[in-house]
């Protein structure tokens, strides 16, 4: 009998010397396969991959599986990113969904498996939690015959479409783009490059220094963007993580900027430029500066747990102009209520073209319209009967005094989040895809935000005041 197989806010996962193995690639597929083929009987599904050793066999094996229930499948025919997937298949009234093999953000020796469905999202809570269930404790013998299909080249052509190229070609700004050995490697570059951007790619090739680097767009693994801006004297860095529904910026000083900053930024973009309007859904670790330029610009904002996949069940409502989580992953429902980390790259490009100015001049004009806060976040490793204890015993703490300060309000939405009067606060949640304790935490100051980290990394091994 094959192992219990457990998904995260956003598929399956496991390491590729561990289990991630033909077996149960295929009792995930057959598990999907048989959820599509009873909704959907004869409808088309995409499949796609990333660029990790592995993962275009282990979309092979699963896109045969798929279609030995007698539903359509169409490979990819080379590595793509997974913003590519989601919009072909939000762009064929035929398909069901999709599935991709990706390690994503995770480290290397990781391989995963996400799933789409027919809007192009991740699907609800209750889709994954069915996906689970009907895993069998044995792989199927089912195979059926698949089509190879380029569904990479129409979703770059649809991005040169969605940016204002006049505007950016006549800026001619010159970047630097880590695709951090990921599945847009080549792609945005090609897409800038028609736009008439110069780009100097680094990251861009198959090299065994992949290994060592985690394909997320945060520090440290900006640190080779960072220099190269500098070197280079380009107007900017970007970055996307694995399989490109992530991004990431570095400006031209060489500076990394958060996630944070950078929704806020294209946020503002999309209204006071474009026109756009609607509601604006923010992650619960989501920074301050986000929810007070939501204010700013006159956008209701709507606060939902950690996990893009409460954002996506939001966007399902109507209404919603962004949605965005802390980790850089960012959706414009009118595109496809998913993330597109290749879309928010260009996005940046036409805001600093048609502003006239650098990505630092743009920070600090939001900053200093909006104030500056020092946000962090900690991951605490620790056992997994541990972790368990604590989060049977977060909905029912409510503390009195954090690091000397009285919580005003309090919220176990996700975790435990207290906030503070000064709008300070720290926010307590284990994981739910890893065997971690995150604790974030954001004030006025650098010394205030430490002293609610270590408070509340007292409080995630269970000792408090």
């Amino acid at each position: 009998m094959g192992a219990m197989i457990r998904f995260g806010t956003d598929g399956w996962r496991a390491r590729r010397d561990g289990e991630f193995t033909e077996e149960n690639v295929v009792r995930v597929a057959d598990a999907a396969a048989s959820l599509w083929a009873q909704s959907h009987p004869g409808a088309i599904v995409y499949v796609g991959y990333d660029t990790r050793p592995g993962a275009d066999e282990f979309a092979r094996l699963a896109a045969r599986v798929i279609a030995g229930h007698g539903l359509v499948v169409k490979l990819s025919d080379r590595y793509t990113p997974t913003p590519a997937l989601s919009w072909t298949i939000s762009h064929d009234a035929r398909s069901c969904g999709g599935l991709m093999i990706t390690g994503s953000h995770h480290p290397a020796d990781y391989l995963g498996v996400k799933f789409r469905v027919a809007d192009g999202g991740a699907g609800s809570t209750e889709f994954v939690s069915e996906v689970e269930r009907a895993v069998g404790p044995e792989p199927t013998d089912l195979r059926g015959p698949i089509d190879i299909v380029d569904f990479t080249t129409p979703y770059l052509d649809a991005l040169v479409s969605l940016v204002d190229g006049d505007a950016i070609a006549n800026a001619h700004l010159h970047i630097v783009y880590d695709p951090m050995y990921g599945a847009a490697r080549g792609y945005l570059p090609a897409v800038l490059g028609a736009l008439g951007v110069e780009v100097d790619e680094i990251h861009g090739e198959s090299d065994e220094d992949m290994e060592d680097m985690r394909p997320e767009p945060i520090e440290p693994w900006v640190d080779d963007c960072e220099q190269a801006v500098v070197e280079a004297g380009a107007c900017c860095g970007l970055i996307n993580d694995g399989d490109a529904d992530r991004v990431g910026a570095v400006d031209e000083k060489g500076r990394f900027v958060n996630a944070h900053k950078l929704f806020s930024l294209i946020l503002g973009h999309l209204v006071r430029n474009r026109g756009m309007s609607g509601r604006v859904v923010l992650g619960l670790a989501s920074s301050l500066l986000t929810r007070r330029v939501a204010r700013a610009l006159g956008c209701r904002y709507v606060v939902k747990p950690v996990g893009f996949k409460y954002i996506y069940m939001e966007m399902l409502k109507g209404g919603v102009l962004i949605g965005g989580e802390e980790t850089g992953g960012f959706g414009i429902p009118s595109h496809f209520p998913e993330r597109d980390g290749l879309l928010m790259a260009l996005l940046l490009c036409e805001l600093m073209a048609k502003s006239g100015k650098t990505l630092a001049e743009l920070v600090e004009e939001l900053e200093d319209a909006l104030g500056s806060t020092s946000y962090a976040r900690r991951d605490l490793r620790l056992q997994y009967e541990d972790i368990e204890a604590l989060r049977t015993m977060l909905p029912g703490i409510n503390p009195r005094s954090v690091a000397g300060r009285e919580p005003v309000r309090v919220s176990h939405m996700d975790g435990l989040r207290l906030e503070f009067e000064d709008e300070s606060w720290l926010l307590l949640r284990p994981s739910g895809t890893e065997t971690l304790v995150r604790v974030y935490a954001e004030a006025q100051t650098v010394e205030m935000r430490d002293e609610l980290l270590d408070a509340g990394t007292d409080m995630a091994h269970l000792k408090f005041d």
